[in-house]
């Protein structure tokens, strides 16, 4: 589902020309210059996700100006969100610069002038930048403005929420189908604006389903921060987020499974994908699924069979064949 572009695919001579096009056509026009234009590298590719967008880019060290008289040649009226991935990012915009390091994300508005540094060392910068349309996000936008050209963390609350969704998107958005594209775009806004809502003191501003959406999320990422943890409980993780277990369960009616199932269900992946780690093929089936909180061996042995069709041995035994090229029926 990306479209896909790469500079290897143009003369070395035109390459930073071609990145230049690329990016007017992607993002915005923009006055790029380079340290490493007769040698430049890139990588580009985009996503269509319903009301945003989604665009890839990796490239050899760039310098970015976007200019009033650029703005007046063309403005997609979006804000624009920046996870960076790898490398590092100098930029600023309406009085605020920042210094970016891999996981750090920023936000700028494509109506407004910037100018940026991105630096990648001896290889390239990686970016994933989501594009948001300026009227999508329900926060006035004088409010957003004071969050432009400021660094926002991903280690912590919604920032990391909203880190990991767009990870996410960069490695399996092209594993889902247009419908589901669709409802991704509108996570995307929704998670963005509790993100950034977050960081004025303006949450109580945002659409209850908004609201939802957010915490929803929260629960999720920190399911799938403690599935280790013996005690993660329902109690456990309504207590964590400030609200009864009642109101959790209501907040989950029309997920497709309810927390605790949720629980067991990525548990019994993280089984499946230890059991077929080579490096673990010496540890006995029963220590890989009490390190995922299945004490019951039988018990786990039958919940690993509902779930995938074979015993938990089994499937060792056909993974281990699989990645020796020799696929077969098991000898039992």
């Amino acid at each position: 589902m990306w479209t896909k572009v790469s500079a290897a695919a143009v003369p070395a001579v035109e390459r930073f020309d071609w990145f230049n096009d690329v990016v007017a056509s992607a993002l915005m026009p923009t006055a790029l210059s380079s340290e490493r234009s007769a040698d430049f590298q890139a990588e580009a590719a985009v996503l269509d996700i319903g009301a945003a967008q989604v665009s890839s880019f990796e490239y050899s060290h760039v310098r970015s100006r976007r200019t009033p008289a650029l703005i007046r040649r063309g403005d997609p009226e979006q804000y624009q969100l920046a996870l960076l991935t790898r490398g590092r990012m100098w930029m600023s915009q309406c009085g605020s610069d920042a210094e970016l390091a891999p996981g750090d994300m920023i936000l700028w508005d494509t109506s407004h002038p910037f100018e940026a540094d991105c630096r990648a060392g001896n290889g390239t910068l990686r970016a994933l930048v989501v594009q948001l349309p300026r009227t999508a996000l329900p926060l006035r936008a004088g409010r957003i403005d004071t969050l432009l050209g400021r660094r926002i963390g991903a280690d912590i609350g919604m920032g990391a929420v909203l880190a990991r969704f767009i990870a996410s998107l960069g490695a399996h958005g092209s594993e889902c189908a247009p419908q589901e594209l669709n409802r991704m775009g509108t996570v995307a806004i929704e998670l963005a604006a509790a993100c950034l809502a977050q960081r004025i003191d303006a949450y109580g501003e945002l659409p209850a389903e908004t609201r939802a959406r957010a915490l929803r999320e929260r629960i999720d990422a920190f399911v799938e921060h403690n599935l280790g943890d013996p005690a993660l409980t329902p109690g456990l993780v309504a207590a964590a987020h400030g609200i009864s277990v009642r109101a959790l369960h209501a907040l989950f009616r029309t997920e497709p499974e309810s927390v605790a199932a949720t629980v067991r269900r990525r548990r019994l992946e993280r089984c499946r994908a230890d059991l077929a780690r080579p490096e673990l093929a010496g540890r006995p089936v029963h220590e890989i699924a009490a390190r995922w909180c299945f004490a019951n061996a039988p018990a786990f042995s039958r919940a690993f069979r509902g779930a995938y069709g074979i015993s938990p041995s089994d499937f060792r035994r056909e993974t281990a064949r699989a990645a020796r090229g020799q696929l077969g029926p098991s000898a039992d």
